[in-house]
């Protein structure tokens, strides 16, 4: 996993192009008049979920891990915990699906990050990650995250 600000994003580019694509849609893209919903930005490989919320309690809330896809979460507006682990020999508690590219895991996150007005996130298939936490009371966010494939 890998936390910075957009700022910085260029230090990750040698990840490789769909990742520079990702976070030039990011830097270019005004999030405050988007609605919420799926874009495209190239096709089944990359694209962008728009989202408003108001962050939870983390209480009953499950770690997620994806398969097809790596996420870059990144937040427009508000602030959010982002409860996370490594996978290692954690066993889900709910199996994956492959129509929705996720499973679940029961345990606790081992620890928790800030994310804010311009933080992203990079949660790759062996992240653990349990996001949209209230920080100390329930707010509202305005988050993009933008889905890459892994193959």
């Amino acid at each position: 996993m890998i936390l910075d600000t957009l700022e910085n994003a260029h230090r990750y580019y040698g990840l490789g192009e769909k990742f520079i694509k990702a976070f030039e849609y990011l830097a270019q893209t005004d999030f405050t008049t988007l609605a919420k919903g799926k874009y495209e930005i190239d096709g089944k490989n990359i694209f962008a979920i728009v989202n408003e919320y108001e962050t939870i309690d983390p209480s009953g809330e499950k770690m997620e891990s994806h398969r097809k896809y790596i996420d870059v979460q990144y937040i427009v507006s508000g602030a959010e915990l982002i409860g996370h682990d490594f996978m290692q020999e954690k066993q889900p508690s709910k199996a994956y699906s492959e129509e929705d590219d996720y499973m679940l895991f029961a345990e606790k996150p081992s620890f928790f990050s800030l994310l804010a007005q311009d933080h992203f996130a990079i949660f790759f298939p062996t992240d653990l990650h349990m996001p949209n936490l209230r920080v100390d009371v329930p707010g509202p966010v305005k988050k993009v995250v933008i889905k890459i494939s892994v193959n």
